[in-house]
């Protein structure tokens, strides 16, 4: 293991990382909010960390193996979002303890979208913005980013890339080099996030929540400048607007990719996907239950004002973003228990969004229909076809493993938080809102989390990295096997 190489590489992204302070500083400047000096404070330590990891081992550049990815990819969101509670720290406003502010940054970086704040209306509009713009950061993986810049600098990316990319088959890209890939990814998702942002001002927000909020949706994260979410808008078209953005940010990027080539403009490849399919009925019937339920119930004076927040309220959950409306707690229990289970199966792979990914579940639940025609038939030989392609068996076995480790690690997160006082439909939705990088759950953590224990913070972060870094890319660095030469 190149421990010192590791080191070096780490340090050179936490100074990369310390530019992300500049922006927030900007904004305090523009709006004369005075945190102006906090974010220069953090940008001086932040860099400052960084040389001391680098400069000592700046001569080391031996390739990386696949073990020293792993390691590289977990340090990378373990110290960086170290690194991005600094400014919580530093400020005064919000006056954030060590458990909170680690866990404000954990929260964002990875795209949880969970909050220990209240009262965000109040907050310095660089804290806002700051909070904003690490989920846009965190939405699509810093690391691609960091490989697209690393190779300049004499550090290969592909170990990376392969640990850090969704998704049960890993081996794919969308052009011959890494780093091609991983700009042609940022051109996509900056292109997304600038129509977002247009839309949301054209639809009525002000420029400073059309950016921030632009952010939380195309990075699939949540996170807002209220405490009523995107319920302080009250706005059917701005709802309708999040909805569309969501959707498409939790469909795979190659696929995007692909229908915006140099070739032109393709969207049958769309449509030709199964998991796209597979995702955009899975969101149909979850509207459909929730507008017919709804309905039923008469919150709502008429059914287009029902069928808005039933849309929204279902893409909002599902695809792991997170936004909630100020009635979503007058809803029957019914509804938020079933969304919060559809965070199970999140977004698609290669997509911004959390969860298990929904290909995962297309494989198990083929795998469940193969099963059933062996009893029937015994000695035939039947194979998995995922669009019209046979899917090897190497990669069912590894999606049965993935969600066996996936139920593991969230039956120890919830019996641990239930030890720490928890009733249970609190540990429950909490453990389910931070593995799947959802945010809001129900119970004590229905609107934030800033009263529950350190200790159960603590074990939530862990729950955010396990869901970020998708089960397996942390859980590797657990075994011996892993640290033998």
């Amino acid at each position: 293991m190149q421990y010192r190489s590791i080191v070096r590489i780490i340090g050179l992204l936490v100074m990369l990382f310390s530019l992300t302070m500049v922006p927030p500083a900007l904004v305090a400047v523009i709006y004369k909010d005075g945190e102006g000096a906090t974010f220069m404070q953090a940008l001086v330590i932040s860099l400052l960390i960084g040389l001391a990891a680098w400069y000592p081992n700046r001569h080391l550049k031996e390739e990386l193996k696949a073990r020293e990815g792993f390691l590289i990819v977990v340090l990378f969101w373990t110290v960086l979002g170290s690194i991005a509670a600094i400014p919580f720290l530093l400020s005064s406003q919000p006056d954030l303890s060590i458990s909170n502010a680690f866990f404000e940054a954990f929260s964002a970086l990875t795209t949880t979208g969970a909050t220990v704040i209240t009262g965000l209306e109040g907050l310095p509009k660089a804290i806002l913005f700051y909070r904003h713009l690490l989920q846009w950061l965190g939405g699509m993986g810093i690391i691609v980013l960091a490989v697209a810049v690393l190779p300049m600098l004499g550090i290969g990316g592909m170990q990376l890339y392969r640990c850090e990319t969704p998704g049960p088959v890993k081996d794919n890209k969308m052009t011959p080099r890494i780093a091609e890939t991983a700009k042609a990814l940022w051109y996509i998702y900056l292109a997304l996030t600038l129509l977002c942002a247009g839309a949301y001002w054209l639809a009525g927000m002000s420029a400073f929540d059309a950016l921030g909020h632009s952010f939380s949706t195309v990075s699939i994260g949540g996170f807002s400048s209220y405490d009523d979410s995107m319920g302080a808008f009250d706005s059917q078209l701005i709802n309708t607007i999040c909805v569309v953005f969501l959707l498409i940010a939790g469909v795979n990027f190659s696929l995007h990719f692909g229908a915006f080539s140099r070739r032109g403009i393709n969207l049958r490849n769309y449509w030709c996907d199964a998991e796209v399919r597979v995702f955009l009925l899975f969101q149909l019937i979850l509207t459909l239950i929730c507008f017919m339920v709804l309905l039923d119930s008469g919150i709502y004076q008429s059914p287009e004002e029902t069928l808005d927040y039933a849309l929204f309220q279902a893409v909002s959950i599902s695809t792991t973003a997170g936004f909630g409306t100020h009635s979503f707690s007058e809803w029957p229990l019914f509804l938020p228990v079933l969304l919060i289970l559809s965070s199970f199966v999140g977004g698609c792979a290669g997509s911004t969004g959390g969860g298990m990914k929904v290909v995962r579940f297309v494989l198990l639940l083929l795998q469940g229909g193969r099963e059933l025609k062996r009893l029937v038939h015994p000695r035939a030989m039947f194979s998995i076809r995922l669009n019209e392609k046979a899917v090897p068996d190497r990669v069912i076995d590894a999606v049965w493993g993935f969600f066996a480790a996936y139920a593991l690690v969230f039956a120890i997160c919830l019996v641990a938080l239930m030890a720490t006082g928890l009733d249970d439909i609190t540990a429950f939705s909490a453990t389910a809102a931070c593995l799947n990088n959802l945010g809001p759950g129900l119970g004590s953590v229905a609107s934030h989390y800033g009263d529950i224990s350190d200790v159960a913070k603590w074990i939530l972060v862990l729950a955010m990295l396990f869901g970020r870094l998708e089960i397996f890319t942390l859980l590797v660095l657990f075994t011996p096997a892993f640290w033998k030469s």
